[in-house]
């Protein structure tokens, strides 16, 4: 793995992997410039691939077919990301296309994209686990960007216009720090001079100021969600926890592995479904924001088991919190960590994709072996201390039901 900066002082990390018949580039564009209408990123992410001055939409989209090459942008609360993906003999081709999406983008489809996500959202929020989240996370992140959800784009959209979205993807060009990453076969290419070639001129932005603090929670807050044709409870239950930049970062990651992320194993999983018999869906989550981070646990149950799912959750928190975890089953969970991560950055793009991850925050691209140690030096002490100083009385509830089951609420 190697570093280089570009001449336009955008960082580049890369890493060889020999016989490999693909390279694989992720561009970072940092989010400086928390969106003030919800949506607007959203929308500006759907139009990259809509056509650029060079490039209509339909000659994109054959372009790109004909070729095998994907292309695409993510969209994520911190970032815009795009992903590059040819044979290695097609990445100038592949360059080619990457830097007219990126520089060139006409936006020309804005009020059909408006009219299509606007349906695409109605029709989402019909489903009950989505309409649950909704409210889950625009509680939780109230009044901040993070909390920008499918409901709050719904309001927000038929005020925003093309020129607000136009002026996000200048910020995004001129104003936002930026990272390249690129895996793959490339022994003897002039990556350097290729990238010189067509990213020249895309300036980065290190010392851009980024303010997006997320105010503290300051007490419990339930939100009661009626669905009356829903069959099943949706109930989520939410922590705002330390990000990746914190030391219990890893304490964390393996608490969420043993209490809900390990699937059959997990504790959640083997005490409220395989004992309890209480739902089919039942898990923990740890989500990583710059600003912030989430500790959430989850289940989908019949309406009438919503008081004793909520009871389930207590008990198996204060275990946690109470009784230190045995010496098993702590390795148990770190080997399931572990294992995972490898699984999930087998090929050149999801390596790619995590290096530049890790390097658009800071941490270096190599902090994949950092984590490893890290995790491997979480002790059953850990555990218990994360439990007790992050899970609180400080947390949002959400509940979906039908509305003669919230009463109990």
């Amino acid at each position: 793995m190697e570093k280089m900066i570009l001449d336009n002082n955008i960082p580049l990390v890369s890493k060889e992997n020999k016989n490999t018949p693909r390279h694989a580039l992720c561009f970072y564009f940092k989010i400086i410039e928390p969106e003030k209408k919800a949506g607007v990123y959203t929308l500006l992410n759907r139009l990259f691939l809509q056509g650029t001055k060079k490039r209509d939409a339909h000659t994109l989209a054959q372009e790109l077919d004909e070729n095998a090459i994907e292309c695409y942008s993510e969209m994520k609360q911190d970032f815009i990301r795009f992903k590059l993906l040819c044979l290695n003999e097609d990445f100038e081709k592949g360059l080619d296309i990457l830097s007219d999406i990126i520089k060139n983008s006409t936006l020309n489809d804005f009020e059909k994209e408006v009219i299509k996500l606007k349906g695409e959202i109605q029709a989402e929020l019909d489903e009950p686990k989505t309409l649950a989240m909704d409210a889950y996370y625009s509680h939780i992140f109230k009044n901040h960007s993070y909390g920008h959800t499918y409901t709050n784009i719904l309001k927000d959209i038929d005020y925003i216009t093309k020129n607000d979205v136009m002026s996000a993807y200048q910020s995004l060009l001129e104003k936002s720090p930026k990272v390249i990453s690129l895996v793959g076969d490339f022994g003897g290419e002039d990556v350097k001079g290729l990238l010189k070639k067509y990213f020249s001129d895309i300036k980065n932005c290190s010392d851009c100021e980024i303010k997006n603090d997320v105010a503290e929670l300051e007490a419990s807050e339930t939100v009661k969600v009626a669905k009356d044709d829903a069959s099943q409870a949706q109930i989520m239950q939410g922590w705002r926890v330390p990000t990746i930049f914190a030391k219990d970062y890893a304490p964390l990651m393996v608490m969420n592995t043993l209490l809900g992320s390990s699937g059959l194993s997990s504790r959640l999983f083997l005490e409220l479904r395989d004992k309890k018999g209480l739902a089919y869906v039942v898990r923990s989550t740890y989500e990583i924001y710059d600003h912030s981070a989430l500790f959430n646990v989850y289940i989908a149950t019949e309406p009438k088991n919503i008081k004793t799912s909520l009871e389930g959750f207590k008990v198996e928190l204060d275990k946690v919190k109470q009784i230190p975890v045995s010496d098993t089953e702590l390795e148990n969970a770190k080997n399931n960590l572990l294992g995972k991560r490898l699984f999930f950055s087998e090929t050149n793009l999801q390596q790619a994709s995590l290096m530049a991850y890790y390097e658009d925050k800071g941490l270096g691209a190599d902090f994949e072996q950092e984590f490893n140690r890290m995790v491997k030096a979480v002790t059953v002490e850990d555990i218990q201390r994360v439990a007790n100083a992050y899970i609180t009385d400080k947390y949002v509830l959400t509940v979906l039901a039908p509305q003669q089951y919230l009463k109990e609420i």
